[in-house]
């Protein structure tokens, strides 16, 4: 795949007599894509069924005679203020019962119906208008799903459809009540009529109501998006796409991107950091000006499995950002970093986030390529460098990783539900594992719970994928690879019961877990021989070998010649312990890596990143602060 940039813009922010300049600079600096429109109804549709095309009509003619390609973006993450008299329900509610108001962004429910054709309404017509243009090369749906915590809704609209919902996957209320368990505190229903949404309870609802709910949630953002794609597709052969962004995982990402063609994220490293990775205060002040030297890594594997190998970033931070509790400017040379990273992961494009800092409403302390006053910003040097070296730079060439990694939404959903422990996450764990795999010089696949061909890797790792299904545990069983799994894999059956056997009952392993624990971060469990189990701890009890133990010799990994069971949650220490005992046991080189430095390899190139401030000293020679290193294989 070729590389390219791109930036995002909002011509109806400007007068027109600046769109022409602007194209000739973005043209100039490199740039091959524009994202135009996400948030532009209300130009769109002044007023109901008043439509006016007119000016978007100029700009994109303006965009593509300079060269540029546009990415369409369908408007409806902005509803107009007349779309709320019209469907005054149409509303989100929080799970306090409080309706989220007009006067931001994404102030719908992706449940009410109403909306839904109101949005489909206006994909088909932007379709129809734009779908053969020859400007318009791709397609954005919506924007940032799940963005301000808005995938789940406790409306009346919410209510009714989860109940149509239940009523149709379990066709009797006795098969749910047998399911979820609800003769427990006498939460047996009559009719899935009677069966309400689980907020407002006065303590905890049961945690097989809450998943459900979960995955309804879920399945109304990939029907919202569907009914948007449909539209397009009847009318425009280019791609289809959709900007996810970083940690969120309230809905199931692989089952929106069936129906894209690519994948795209919105990439903030400095405000992440801030917010996202959950770092402590001595990490965050380490990379203030970097970013978390694997998270966006994680999220560009994620996303390249998302959209089956074609993923972009649609939004890069190209400067300081407005959102984040703290917002510092990047450290020289980040914004550069940072794209070449998302090139050695695959990306196809990058494109910055913004052209122009507005000078308006919410996001004027957010910055853009250019200055309000149309200064360049500095960020504009770096993507010209950028543009410059990619000249000599080949194709993107994707190769297989050594190891894989599975993610799983609805593993996140049930670690959400029941966590067990202040602070556990699915997604914290996942991400652990990545790091570890990270600071051991690997690179990553990071796949789907669906997947089954596992063919070519050496080593697969599925910590705390909650419900493992039985096919699932074949395929792994049957692959060559060694598997990690744990802790919580395979502890819950589809309905959120503890199944029988006990868990995790893995072909291979003569283990089961007979009983769990949550620690306090003050009483970690020291593993003997270095490292410790931290917030979570299983029992062990079986046959396999132990070949991690406390100090106090309960077993914590218990192995055979195919798998391998990890029954806590293990600090950096012990999970470094653990990566390098399996890559010995798959036959995998590791390399440690001075700290802040990865490394990314292609089928064709090897990239070196050092996240560091100081320079760094790698076995390629001397990486400067925020150095890029590009070596062909």
């Amino acid at each position: 795949m070729k590389r390219t940039l791109g930036t995002c813009y909002y011509p109806e922010h400007w007068p027109e007599e600046m769109w022409v300049d602007d194209a000739r600079r973005m043209a100039e600096a490199g740039l091959t894509w524009v994202r135009i429109g996400e948030f532009s109804w209300s130009r769109l549709e002044p007023t109901p069924n008043d439509l006016q095309w007119e000016w978007l009509d100029r700009a994109i003619d303006v965009l593509g005679s300079a060269g540029l390609k546009v990415v369409l973006g369908t408007p409806t993450a902005t509803p107009p203020r007349w779309m709320i008299t019209r469907h005054p329900d149409m509303l989100a509610v929080d799970a306090e019962g409080r309706p989220r108001k007009f006067g931001s962004r994404r102030h719908y429910c992706f449940s009410h119906l109403g909306y839904r054709e109101e949005s489909r309404r206006i994909t088909r017509l932007m379709a129809h208008r734009y779908g053969r243009n020859p400007h318009v090369a791709a397609w954005q749906t919506d924007n940032e799903y799940g963005c301000h915590d808005t995938t789940i809704s406790y409306s009346d609209a919410a209510r009714v459809g989860f109940q149509e919902w239940l009523a149709q996957k379990y066709q009797s209320i006795d098969a749910l009540n047998r399911a979820w368990g609800n003769v427990f505190w006498s939460m047996e229903y009559a009719d899935f009529g009677e069966i309400d949404l689980p907020n407002l309870t006065v303590t905890e609802p049961n945690p097989a109501h809450a998943q459900e709910f979960r995955r309804y949630s879920s399945d109304m953002v990939v029907a919202f998006n569907r009914a948007q794609v449909d539209e397009i597709k009847d009318h425009s052969d280019a791609p289809t796409s959709h900007n996810y962004m970083g940690r969120v995982t309230d809905f199931d990402h692989f089952e929106v991107g069936r129906d894209l063609e690519i994948a795209t994220w919105d990439s903030y490293p400095l405000g992440f950091l801030e917010d996202r990775v959950g770092a402590d205060a001595e990490h965050q002040r380490a990379f203030a000006r970097q970013g978390d030297p694997d998270f966006q890594a994680f999220h560009h594997d994620l996303y390249r499995a998302v959209g089956h190998g074609r993923w972009w970033v649609m939004e890069q931070q190209p400067g300081p950002v407005n959102w984040a509790p703290y917002n510092p400017t990047p450290l020289p040379g980040m914004v550069r970093l940072w794209t070449w990273e998302a090139f050695a992961h695959g990306a196809e494009a990058v494109c910055y986030f913004r052209w122009r800092q507005a000078p308006f409403a919410q996001e004027q302390m957010h910055a853009g390529m250019l200055r309000p006053d149309s200064v360049d910003a500095p960020a504009v040097a770096e993507a010209m460098q950028v543009a410059a070296e990619m000249q000599d730079a080949p194709d993107v060439q994707p190769a297989q990783a050594p190891v894989a990694l599975i993610f799983d939404y609805d593993a996140d959903w049930a670690w959400s539900t029941q966590p067990h422990g202040d602070g556990l996450s699915y997604f914290g764990l996942v991400f652990n594992h990545y790091r570890a795999l990270r600071r051991a010089g690997l690179s990553v696949d990071i796949v789907s719970k669906d997947t089954r061909d596992f063919t070519g890797y050496r080593l697969i790792l599925a910590p705390g994928l909650v419900h493992m299904p039985d096919d699932l545990k074949l395929a792994l069983d049957d692959t060559k690879a060694h598997v990690l799994c744990g802790p919580r894999t395979a502890a819950r059956d589809q309905y959120f019961n503890i199944p029988h056997p006990l868990p995790p009952a893995i072909p291979g392993l003569d283990l089961y877990i007979s009983r769990v624990e949550s620690l306090r971060p003050d009483m970690p469990l020291a593993l003997n021989g270095g490292g410790a189990v931290i917030g979570y701890s299983e029992e062990l009890e079986g046959t396999s070998e132990a070949v991690l133990r406390t100090q106090q010799g309960a077993p914590v990994a218990m192995t055979s010649d195919h798998a391998t069971y990890c029954g806590g949650w293990l600090d950096d220490a012990g999970l470094d312990r653990l990566i390098a005992l399996l890559c010995g046991k798959s036959g995998i080189a590791t390399r440690a890596q001075p700290e802040g430095v990865r490394v990314r390899q292609t089928a064709t190139e090897e990239f070196w990143f050092n996240y560091s401030a100081t320079a760094a000293e790698t076995e390629h020679g001397s990486l400067p602060p925020a150095g890029v290193l590009r070596r062909k294989l």
